[in-house]
């Protein structure tokens, strides 16, 4: 997944698009990326695995719901005592 800094509308009343377009851009890249093998997993594994904080992969997981992202379904499983397990299905083939 591409997403053009320029074009791409990230929402958040603390974001600011000239400052974060580009760094969430790129963030959300390396999540996608990272996803794309349809393996479950956790908020931290994202995380180390992308160096992105956990609350900003747990935001990209949402966004790609979105139709802006590309209507891709993220699928979750509880795991145990509030922990949860993600796996991104793509509309890409």
């Amino acid at each position: 997944m591409r997403l053009d800094p320029k074009k791409v509308r990230f929402d958040g009343v603390t974001v600011v698009p000239e400052r974060d377009n580009k760094r969430l851009s790129t963030q959300h890249e390396r999540i996608f990326s990272l996803m794309m093998d349809r393996r479950w997993r956790t908020l931290s594994e994202i995380s180390k695995l992308t160096n992105a904080p956990e609350a900003s992969a747990s935001a990209a997981l949402r966004d790609f719901r979105k139709e802006r992202f590309g209507s891709h379904t993220v699928n979750r499983r509880h795991i145990k005592n509030g922990l949860f397990a993600y796996q991104l299905e793509t509309n890409e083939g």
